[in-house]
């Protein structure tokens, strides 16, 4: 039997964790007949069908798992190699993660200075709620990720990095979250399921006894400080969030007490992951007063 070529286990891979042919195509930038010709190249060279093919949808076989679990092992050490011989100077493309919040107050000067020290890397940042960020690390869209707590995968590899306050902002006319039990029956204005905060929010309330209402979904802290300004609801904020902006006077600003106070910012990365990149970007981490 040949060996297996690295550029085939990547688009094996890109297969099975998007779950067919279109939308691995899509993402590794390549037309639909290719990867398909490469899968059956890949199980004619095995003898192993390696996909159940069932509607539209491709699920991996026995086989197809078993591939897909030394896929992710070839592929690591394949980077590994690379930064080990590049060790001296990382370069290549590192893919980050992170949560909106963490990307506009705290990034901007991390990444800075790691762009004017390591010129020849280049930094892709992708941003989603924690929830998508985990499902990005464990599918490989991402090395590395910056996510809030907790996450208790044994495959994920975390330090903690930032700590942040939670402020509960609400519009000047809002009750006083004082007399708590009166914001009963408020909107709320969150991002989708899956923002750490949101659940940090939710949790509260239910601790608090206050039932909450409709649920307000929008994409970008801008919305929901616009929102919460004009009168929609109320909304869960990091305060240094609320640092970056000109907040004075549009809302009133609550920070939450007990354990809901404080929640901690984690640098995520898959356990059996390691790269130079890596370790520059820890380095400076370890440099910032979280």
């Amino acid at each position: 039997m040949q060996n297996l070529n690295l550029r085939a286990l990547e688009i094996f891979r890109a297969v099975a964790t998007e779950g067919s042919i279109s939308r691995a195509a899509a993402k590794l930038n390549r037309v639909q007949s290719n990867v398909s010709t490469r899968i059956k190249q890949l199980e004619a060279q095995l003898g192993r069908d390696l996909f159940l093919r069932q509607n539209r949808r491709l699920d991996l076989t026995a086989d197809g798992e078993l591939l897909l679990s030394y896929t992710e092992r070839l592929l690591d050490l394949s980077r590994e190699a690379s930064d080990a011989l590049n060790a001296r100077k990382p370069s290549g493309v590192f893919r980050v993660g992170t949560m909106e919040s963490t990307a506009a107050a705290r990034l901007p000067a991390v990444l800075s200075r790691y762009h004017g020290l390591y010129p020849e890397v280049e930094i892709q940042l992708e941003t989603d709620t924690a929830g998508g960020l985990i499902e990005r690390l464990i599918n490989f869209d991402v090395e590395v990720a910056f996510i809030a707590e907790p996450v208790t995968l044994e495959r994920i590899s975390t330090r903690p990095v930032f700590r942040e306050q939670l402020v509960l902002v609400a519009p000047q006319n809002f009750p006083t979250v004082g007399n708590a039990r009166e914001i009963s029956g408020k909107t709320i204005v969150a991002f989708e399921e899956g923002c750490a905060y949101r659940r940090y929010l939710q949790d509260w309330l239910r601790e608090s006894g206050i039932v909450p209402g409709q649920i307000l979904s929008v994409g970008s802290y801008l919305a929901i400080l616009a929102c919460v300004s004009a009168g929609t609801g109320y909304a869960v904020v990091p305060q240094s969030v609320l640092n970056c902006v000109s907040s004075e006077g549009e809302f009133s600003c609550y920070p939450l007490g007990g354990r809901y106070a404080r929640i901690d910012t984690l640098l995520a990365w898959r356990s059996n992951y390691t790269s130079g990149k890596l370790d520059a970007l820890d380095e400076l981490l370890a440099e910032v007063k979280a």
